[in-house]
């Protein structure tokens, strides 16, 4: 699955008896998904010794309301427009902190939504404790992440989360010596010992520096690709704990360090970038606020690790296997597809990273193999990068999927390098069976 960047069983399969055996492997009930997602902790842990990294958590909808007909109704939940039947995915994808680039994933949550739901006021959620509510997987993910990476030897954990994640239970409970928290803000918090709330409290606040973004366009929201410029304001903050907390075990109030972020002058028509941002790590300088703003941008990161594993990618939810335990199996090993496939476009200009992040030894030889093949004459079609470097291997890798190879040109995306990836496995499986002629695939 891997080697061929897709989760479609026939496509990935040789023959008839490759076929059979994935279908056994993922309809096995003896294939659990929690020793699936232990094998991706397990290989993320490898990855961490001595680093500071950023563990990032989100969820996403696997929609199979195109699959109803063949798939049992008892095993499905509804999904976020409280119509269409699916499960929910909620993973947490590591990065370094200094580059960025992604390590792995340490926890994942599967779930589904009772198809009979009531809505929030008819369950009296907010009385409800965190346990009993859907907003714990933010802590379940934190503890787990925590226990994993320690024992990776991670030397300091920041757990990263959007706004569904600004829970002052997580505030009051996950942090500690190695674990910070940085999340962007939910609501309008009160402060303790201030007449203000926290959004006025910050719009007092000199500005402390600027920073200037490129935003992507995003037609979802009608937003164009423009530069921003953004004004820095932060803060110390004691976050009072809310009412509805009183009665519980949780501290009167948490401090905690606010950088809040304001486009300046947006195109007319486009709604301005606006970030809230509360934070463990100590914020008491610009450089300290910018930091904090960058690893917040990070996040970014698992929004396309969603995009490799749907539509954009691997196409998941496309899948024709015929259970929910089956397709839920799959989730955890495209996931871990996605990753690599994430590893090459984020380390494709990473020349201290080495190809063995992504490829084994075998395929390392088998691309110095074709890499004159694909190589041009000239000095600017040559591959610019170190031998046995990720670089090198994302170059080759672009190249068969159709890349000019050119440096003036955009550089390969997600697309390209899952179309190289394919076309790379026929060339592979070729050059192993003439390695090994004796060699049968029947």
């Amino acid at each position: 699955m891997g080697q061929h960047q897709s989760v479609n069983i026939r496509q990935i399969s040789r023959n008839r008896a490759e076929q059979v055996g994935y279908y056994r492997f993922l309809e096995n009930k003896n294939v659990t998904v929690s020793e699936l997602v232990r094998s991706l902790s397990d290989h993320c842990q490898e990855q961490v010794e001595g680093r500071h990294v950023l563990a990032i958590s989100d969820s996403t909808e696997i929609n199979l309301q195109s699959h109803i007909g063949r798939l049992k109704p008892e095993q499905l939940g509804v999904v976020g427009n409280n119509t269409d039947v699916g499960f929910y995915l909620h993973p947490t994808l590591i990065l370094d902190s200094e580059s960025g680039f992604p390590l792995g994933v340490s926890t994942v949550q599967l779930w589904s939504r009772a198809l009979e739901r009531q809505d929030k006021h008819e369950r009296k959620y907010k009385n409800l404790p965190i346990e009993q509510k859907e907003s714990y997987k933010w802590l379940a993910s934190a503890e787990r992440s925590q226990r994993c990476l320690s024992n990776g030897g991670a030397r300091m954990i920041t757990h990263i989360g959007d706004r569904e994640s600004d829970l002052y239970e997580e505030w009051a409970t996950v942090p500690n010596k190695h674990n910070h928290v940085l999340v962007r803000v939910c609501q309008d918090r009160r402060l303790l010992g201030q007449s203000e709330s926290l959004y006025t409290y910050l719009k007092q606040q000199p500005c402390v520096g600027t920073y200037t973004i490129d935003v992507p366009a995003d037609p979802r929201i009608s937003r164009t690709a423009r530069e921003a410029l953004l004004i820095i304001r932060s803060a110390t903050v004691q976050i009072q704990r809310p009412n509805k907390l009183n009665s519980q075990n949780y501290p009167p109030s948490v401090t905690l360090y606010a950088v809040e972020a304001i486009e300046v002058n947006p195109p007319q028509g486009q709604e301005a970038i606006h970030w809230r941002l509360l934070t463990t790590h100590r914020v008491v300088c610009s450089e300290q606020a910018l930091q904090v703003i960058e690893w917040y941008r990070w996040r970014w990161r698992i929004e396309q690790l969603f995009a490799t594993l749907k539509k954009a990618g691997l196409n998941l939810e496309t899948t024709q296997l015929e259970s929910v335990e089956a397709i839920q199996r799959l989730t955890i090993l495209a996931l871990g597809v996605a990753v690599r496939t994430l590893q090459m476009v984020e380390g494709r200009d990473q020349n201290d990273l080495p190809a063995s992040v992504t490829f084994s030894d075998e395929q390392q030889q088998c691309l110095s193999m074709i890499e004159p093949s694909v190589q041009g004459r000239t000095k600017k079609l040559q591959n610019p990068y170190l031998p046995a470097s990720l670089p090198w291997a994302t170059w080759l890798i672009a190249r068969l999927g159709g890349w000019s190879g050119y440096s003036s040109q955009r550089p390969p995306g997600m697309p390209t390098l899952v179309h190289g990836l394919r076309q790379f496995e026929s060339i592979f499986l070729g050059w192993k069976l003439a390695q090994n002629p004796l060699l049968c695939t029947r």
